[in-house]
């Protein structure tokens, strides 16, 4: 008898430890991927009144994953995924931004000689980027009587957005946040639930999808995918804004390709122009003018999502290596003298 209560006594602790023990592995299993939901919500930002059936409503949606791959990084310090091939489960991606009526905004400079390149982006990005959802293409131009006529799917409407033209290159490369978060409080807010930021000298190559999607994602640049920080090319100078010391900095993200959910695309791109404005009032500006304003907020402000170089590339000058499944939005050739200077 006295056995009997022995046994019966430790009976609630052995289930227990099987208790705990399972759920170890759910955590693993969620953490490193074996083909199940991540418990993580997204919540995408609340449009405001007469934006359509999601008007006034929190989105929420569940991130897919797959097995994770092993030749690459596919974690962030912070828990953030890495997108790369592989990754994740596009048609149940698809279904569930279906399933919320989800409209994305996809911002684009043209600007002087830059005009040159749009049609090609907005052809290939009809037949790459987030096919089968809405989209709303916003055309920022000092020539809006140049925008190519492009055919477009159901459901995508190609918006033009007359804006000044400026002297330097620069100068257009760093209005661009003062642009994009302008135009985010008149009207992004009403009109799409995420905004990707992307260069306009560039082609979609490959599927671009909604498996980019979070509350705030940056690009790996391709030209210091696995660098040593101490190579990063941040701004170095304590008088910037833009200041990143060289024992700091989880990645060097790409100026070319950003984005999130409208208000945390707001809140970015406002913070880095006011940056910028306190940079030019000390008589600075920053080595890589708003890409260096951008790394510095991602520093302070963690994405929920990087994506992999997949997402930037330049075959002609780095070639087509083993980790690089798809080329998915690449440089397009050109001479960057002629093209900025004229």
């Amino acid at each position: 008898m006295a056995e009997l209560l022995w046994t019966k006594a430790r009976k609630p602790q052995y289930c227990s430890l099987r208790l705990v023990a399972f759920l170890l592995i759910i955590l693993l299993f969620v953490f490193f991927g074996a083909g199940v939901l991540s418990p993580r919500m997204l919540m995408l930002g609340t449009r405001q009144e007469g934006a359509g059936e999601a008007a006034g409503k929190p989105i929420s949606l569940h991130v897919v994953t797959l097995p994770s791959r092993k030749d690459v990084l596919v974690l962030t310090p912070w828990l953030a995924p890495i997108v790369w091939e592989g990754t994740f489960n596009i048609d149940i991606l698809n279904e569930q931004f279906r399933v919320q009526n989800v409209t994305i905004g996809l911002t684009v400079f043209a600007i002087k000689k830059y005009m040159v390149f749009l049609k090609l982006f907005l052809e290939t990005a009809e037949e790459h980027f987030m096919v089968g959802h809405k989209v709303n293409y916003y055309v920022f131009t000092d020539r809006p009587a140049d925008v190519p006529r492009v055919p477009l799917r159901g459901g995508r409407r190609l918006l033009v957005l007359e804006v000044p033209g400026a002297a330097r290159w620069q100068d257009v490369s760093m209005r661009r946040m003062e642009m994009i978060g302008s135009f985010c409080a008149q009207r992004f807010l009403r009109e799409v639930d995420f905004l990707v930021c992307a260069d306009v000298d560039m082609r979609f190559r490959d599927h671009v999808g909604v498996e980019i999607l979070s509350q705030l994602f940056g690009t790996l640049h391709p030209g210091f995918y696995g660098a040593a920080r101490e190579a990063f090319t941040y701004e170095r100078r304590p008088q910037s804004r833009a200041h990143i010391p060289r024992d700091q900095g989880d990645f060097y993200y790409m100026g070319a390709f950003f984005g999130g959910s409208v208000a945390e695309v707001h809140r970015l791109t406002t913070a880095c122009h006011q940056a910028m404005m306190a940079d030019w009032a000390n008589g600075i500006e920053a080595v890589w003018h708003d890409e260096s304003h951008l790394n510095r907020y991602l520093l302070d402000h963690k994405p929920t999502k990087v994506l992999s170089p997949e997402y930037m590339w330049d075959e002609q000058l780095l070639g087509w290596p083993a980790i690089m499944k798809k080329l998915r939005y690449v440089a397009v050739p050109k001479d960057h003298q002629e093209i900025r200077h004229r």
